[in-house]
């Protein structure tokens, strides 16, 4: 985990489907050690009790709970500043968190937020949107179902504290395309380093 970077951490968790082992995740995760960060990739506590399926609305605050935990194991490892980051659903709740305890993190990673369901534009998830002070970096594939580029960046001006857009041209909602190589990983990770500097 702890690296001879930049003294910064940062704690990256996955989305509704996948797990901290997904292809997003440990590609992004070996970008950002390369950018200086040491990074923490965990399962969200509703992926450590069941290996499959998707999260119950009920148990959002448990995985809050447990993004918490993360961040505390990692800071009493790092000296330099805690970063919280995820991919869809776990960056929904990072940003969540981060409305609820402002002081917890010094900037969000943000995947593929899902602004809304597929299809369903009129059900925003930007309800905690106003109470976020936490500088965020959005990344979204330009072809995402869960909110067109539009959209996102319509919601981000809810957003208090300073917030980027990285749009990643021709990605859908997992950000990397399939069995190829990509320089996506690396894009997000500068784009991220250079953000939070």
């Amino acid at each position: 985990m702890p690296s001879d970077g930049n003294g910064n951490g940062l704690v990256l968790t996955h989305g509704a489907g996948a797990d901290c082992r997904s292809r997003l995740l440990t590609a992004l995760a070996g970008a950002l050690a390369e950018c200086g960060f040491s990074v923490l990739r965990c399962d969200l506590p509703f992926r450590q009790k069941r290996p499959h399926g998707p999260p119950f609305p009920e148990g959002a605050a448990r995985d809050r709970e447990g993004l918490r935990r993360a961040v505390e194991v990692l800071r009493a490892e790092i000296p330099g500043k805690i970063f919280l980051g995820g991919h869809s659903y776990g960056g929904r709740q990072s940003t969540i968190l981060a409305s609820e305890d402002k002081t917890l993190v010094a900037g969000l990673l943000l995947l593929s937020y899902p602004l809304h369901p597929p299809r369903k534009p009129l059900q925003l998830r930007t309800a905690h949107f106003g109470e976020l002070n936490t500088p965020a970096l959005f990344v979204h594939g330009s072809r995402d179902p869960f909110g067109a580029f539009e959209e996102m960046t319509a919601a981000l001006k809810l957003i208090p504290a300073r917030t980027r857009l990285l749009e990643i041209a021709g990605s859908g909602h997992e950000l990397l395309p399939r069995n190829t190589e990509t320089d996506v990983p690396l894009r997000i990770a500068n784009d991220f380093d250079d953000f939070v500097r």
